[in-house]
């Protein structure tokens, strides 16, 4: 069974998710510059329509791409928010799973440091939803 986190352990989850939380705001950075990017290119391309199909079918897939990796990385940004606000608002209890109130091992919060689930719960959760 997991010991409650040692305030040491508490503070190094709280640099990692801030570590993460300016990685992940960085990420979206860099995707809303090539949105620009791409959109100034876009209304430049206007005027020379001698694209061929299948280039502009690349391009519609690159920017896909681009708006899902944008989309996945603002949902982890949003985890890793959550996770500093509970952290925060609630310090005695960060780190204790949703479900079943045991403390959640170091391991996985150093892994994944926005966890709310202890490992066994996680597993029956997805257990569960095949």
């Amino acid at each position: 069974m997991a010991k409650k986190l040692t305030k040491k352990q508490v503070d190094h989850i709280l640099q990692r998710l801030l570590r993460e939380r300016e990685r992940a705001l960085r990420s979206l950075g860099q995707f809303d510059e090539l949105a620009k990017m791409s959109a100034e290119q876009n209304d430049s391309d206007l005027y020379s329509y001698s694209d061929h199909i299948a280039d502009l079918g690349t391009d519609a897939m690159e920017r896909e791409k681009m708006l899902l990796f944008a989309s996945k990385e603002g949902r982890y940004l949003y985890r890793v928010e959550e996770a500093l606000r509970r952290l925060y608002k609630e310090p005695k209890t960060f780190g204790m799973c949703h479900n079943c109130g045991n403390p959640i091992d170091f391991e996985r919060l150093d892994a994944l440091p926005h966890a709310r689930y202890c490992l066994d719960c996680k597993l029956k959760e997805e257990q569960d939803a095949a």
